[in-house]
Order: C-alpha cells, then sequence, then structure tokens
C-alpha cells in the first residue's frame, strides 16, 4: 500500500514560498534554513528545496510527488512487470531508498522507504 509522502517544490526563492505556505497552512515550518523549509499538511510533508544546478549523476531539482511504500526494489519490480519504466533504479540516500519514475505527462514520481515506515 502507498500513501502520499511529501510534495517537494524547488524554487529560486525559499523565503517567499516559505512565507506563501506559512500564510496558507497558518503554521510555521516544522525546519527551515535559507535553502529549505519544511511544512506538514497532515501526514504529508511539503518540501521546498532551494533550486541547484545537478552534476552528473545527481538527481534534478524538479517538482515531484514523494509515496511512501513498504519495499522500494518490491514495488519497482510490480510496477516494472505492469509496463511502467523506472528511470533512477532504487539508491539508498540520507532521506531513505528511494526510486523515480516519470508519469505519462512526464512529472517525477518518488517511491521512498522513509526510515520510520508506517505503512
Amino acid at each position: 500500500m502507498t500513501h502520499l509522502l511529501e510534495v517537494a517544490y524547488f524554487s529560486d526563492d525559499v523565503a517567499a514560498m516559505a512565507d506563501f505556505y506559512k500564510q496558507l497552512l497558518g503554521a510555521e515550518p516544522v525546519a527551515a534554513s535559507e535553502d529549505m523549509a519544511i511544512f506538514m499538511s497532515g501526514n504529508t510533508k511539503i518540501f521546498i528545496h532551494k533550486t541547484y544546478e545537478a552534476g552528473e549523476g545527481e538527481l534534478p531539482p524538479e517538482n515531484h510527488f514523494a509515496y511512501a511504500v513498504e519495499e522500494v526494489d518490491a514495488a519497482c519490480a510490480a510496477l516494472e512487470a505492469a509496463g511502467l519504466r523506472v528511470e533512477v533504479a532504487p539508491k539508498d540516500y540520507y532521506w531513505g531508498r528511494s526510486a523515480y519514475l516519470r508519469d505519462p505527462d512526464g512529472h517525477l514520481i518518488e517511491l521512498n522507504k522513509p526510515e520510520a515506515y508506517k505503512g
């Protein structure tokens, strides 16, 4: 079973985005720095990150949705068996294990097993 874990926005103006979401949600960020701000909307994280120039092998700084899955590798295998293409194979990052694919319109989708996955 999956659930929406995170909506990630990349911005050249993190402060303006943080101010907007602070007003919209009526809440302070749960974490913030000059380069990022994190808000919670229910159990879903709104992650605002400073846009960066992606180096070779780095993830692209693209807005995306992240879905929590119990096992990233198994989820990718099942999706590929169903005919979908995983663009970035499962890999361990500091935030957990993730893989990436795109929907038919080209939107980036992350599959993530957070360190404290609760299903």
